[in-house]
């Protein structure tokens, strides 16, 4: 099935008992060029405190206790 979907680009539908568990998909064109998909996200992020600085009051941490 491996091979199937590698040569034809198809897409397999894996069953069991006729009801489909899986689907078999060659990967897209950017995922198997971009060895870190995450680096597209890098530098996205907002930073809401310093680095040092809690997001939580005091009070949250001892309601955790």
């Amino acid at each position: 099935m491996i091979r199937q979907v590698e040569s034809g680009g198809e897409i397999v539908l894996i069953t069991r008992h006729g009801k489909p568990v899986a689907r078999l998909t060659p990967p897209s064109i950017r995922a198997a060029t971009d060895p870190n998909p995450w680096a597209a996200f890098r530098g996205s992020g907002v930073l809401h405190a310093e680095p040092e600085e809690s997001m939580l009051e005091a009070q949250a941490f001892d309601a955790l206790r």
